[in-house]
C-alpha cells in the first residue's frame, strides 16, 4: 500500500500542531507501508518507506497579488500542481484545508480513496477573516468541498466529530472516525537541563506558568498576558509565542504584553519558535502549563507538556476536556462563548478564572507534582503514535477493500 499525506507543513517547516501530528504520523506508518508526503516548501528525502516532496504555489500569484487573499490562491494553485505525483498511490490523506483540494482532486481524476482529516474547521474559525481577508470564503469553500465527498473523515476527538456534525450536516455520521493525536513518548520525557532557560532570559530558580504556541485568536495567549494582573506580584510568566497570524494581532500581542510587564517584570517573551530540545526543556522545569486556547479540535501541546510532567491549566474546550483530566492531571477553565465569534463573551471573567486555577497549583507544590505525575501516566497509557498508525493503517485498508463513493 502507498498512502499520500497531504500537509502544508512538514519538518523543518512546522509552525502548529497540524504539522507536529503529520510529522510523527508519517514516520510511524512508514514502519509497515510506503508514505508519500506531499507539502509547502523546497523540501526533499528518500529515507526507507518514507518519500517527501516539496513544492510552491504559482509563482505569478505571489509575485503579483500582496492581498490578504493571496493565501488562498496559493492554496488551490498549489493543490492543482500537486496533481501529477498522486496518480501512483493507493490512497490520498490530507491534512487542513490548505491541502483539501488536493485530496479532493485526486479522487476525482485517479479513482481513489480520499481521506481527510481535520485539524480545525473554518465555519468556527469565524476570526480567519482577519487573517485571509476575503479568502476566508475561499477556504471555506474549498474545506466544504473536500470534506463533503470524503470517503472518511478521521476527527482528531470525540468533541471534533460532534463539530464536524454540527457544520457539516449532510455528513453520515458513520463516516466520521475518531482517531486522536499522539506523543512520542521517548522525545518528550521530562529533562532536568536548564539551558534553554537561561538562553531565553528565563530565571530556572523562580517558578513559572508557561504558554507556548502561535500569535492567534484560536490559541488564547492574550487571554493569559490579561490574567497576569490577578496573579501574585512577581509571579513569573513565560510565552513562548511566535508566529502571528496578522500584524494587527501582533501589535495587539505587544502591547498587552507592555502593560502587563508594567505591573509584573517578570515576564518572558520569546518571540520565535524554539527548537524541541528547548521546548521539552521549558515544559520540563515549568510549574504550570498553561493552555488558554478558545476553540481547540485536540491541543497536542497538552500531551506534550503532560509528557514532561507539567500540570496544566486549560480552557474547558473542545478536544482539551478528551485530554486534560480536571482534578487529576491538571484544572479545566470553564467560559462563555459568543456564539458568532466563538470569542469568550466575558473575557475578563476567563482571565481571572485562569489566573485562578494558575495560583492553586503555584501554591501548592505538591498537587502540582501529583498532576504532573498523573499526566506522564496518562499519555503512556492513551496517546502512543504507535496506536494511531495503526488505527490509521486498519482505515485506509477498509477504504482500499470496500467501495468509495
Amino acid at each position: 500500500m502507498r498512502v499520500g499525506l497531504m500537509t502544508r507543513e512538514y519538518p523543518p517547516n512546522v509552525y502548529g500542531g497540524a504539522g507536529v501530528h503529520v510529522e510523527y504520523l508519517s514516520r510511524e506508518l512508514a514502519k509497515m507501508i510506503d508514505v508519500e508526503v506531499h507539502c509547502w516548501g523546497d523540501q526533499f528525502l528518500d529515507e526507507g518507506n518514507l518519500h517527501v516532496r516539496g513544492a510552491h504555489p504559482w509563482s505569478q500569484i505571489t509575485q503579483d497579488t500582496q492581498e490578504k487573499y493571496k493565501t488562498a490562491l496559493e492554496t488551490l494553485s498549489l493543490n492543482l500542481a500537486q496533481m501529477k505525483p498522486l496518480a501512483t498511490i493507493d490512497i490520498v490523506h490530507t491534512h487542513t484545508w490548505y491541502v483539501s483540494m488536493a485530496g479532493f482532486l485526486a479522487k476525482k481524476l485517479f479513482d481513489i480513496p480520499f481521506v481527510l482529516t481535520t485539524h480545525s474547521l473554518e465555519p468556527l474559525r469565524a476570526w480567519k477573516a482577519e487573517q485571509l481577508g476575503s479568502g476566508y470564503a475561499m477556504s471555506s469553500w474549498m474545506e466544504r468541498t473536500a470534506i463533503l465527498d470524503a470517503d472518511a473523515v478521521i476527527a482528531v476527538s470525540k468533541g471534533t466529530k460532534e463539530d464536524i456534525l454540527r457544520a457539516y450536516p449532510e455528513i453520515p455520521p458513520e463516516r466520521v472516525h475518531v482517531i486522536y493525536n499522539g506523543i512520542d513518548l521517548d522525545e518528550y520525557q521530562k529533562t532536568s537541563e536548564t539551558t534553554a532557560l537561561t538562553k531565553y532570559g528565563v530565571d530556572p530558580a523562580l517558578p513559572y506558568v508557561l504558554f507556548v504556541g502561535r500569535i492567534t485568536r484560536q490559541k488564547g495567549v492574550t487571554h493569559l498576558v490579561e490574567a497576569i494582573r490577578y496573579l501574585p506580584p512577581g509571579t513569573q510568566v513565560v510565552l513562548c509565542a511566535g508566529a502571528p497570524d496578522t500584524p494587527e494581532i501582533a501589535v495587539e500581542m505587544r502591547q498587552k504584553v507592555e502593560e502587563a510587564r508594567a505591573l509584573n517584570p517578570n515576564v518572558v517573551w520569546i518571540e520565535k519558535m524554539v527548537t524541541k530540545p528547548e521546548v521539552i526543556q521549558l515544559y520540563s522545569n515549568a510549574s504550570v502549563f498553561c493552555c488558554p486556547s478558545i476553540y481547540e479540535p485536540f491541543g497536542i501541546i497538552n500531551l506534550e507538556a503532560m509528557a514532561c510532567r507539567a500540570p496544566v491549566v486549560a480552557s474547558a474546550t473542545g478536544g482539551i476536556v478528551e485530554v486534560v483530566v480536571d482534578g487529576v492531571t491538571g484544572h479545566l477553565v470553564p467560559f462563555d462563548q459568543d456564539q458568532t465569534t466563538t470569542l469568550p463573551s466575558n473575557p475578563d471573567k476567563f482571565a481571572h478564572d485562569l489566573a485562578e486555577k494558575i495560583f492553586d497549583l503555584m501554591a501548592d507544590p505538591e498537587k502540582a507534582r501529583q498532576f504532573g505525575e498523573a499526566g506522564r501516566k496518562r499519555v503512556e497509557e492513551t496517546f502512543a503514535w504507535s496506536a494511531v498508525a495503526d488505527q490509521t493503517i486498519e482505515l485506509y485498508h477498509r477504504l482500499i477493500t470496500s467501495p468509495h463513493t
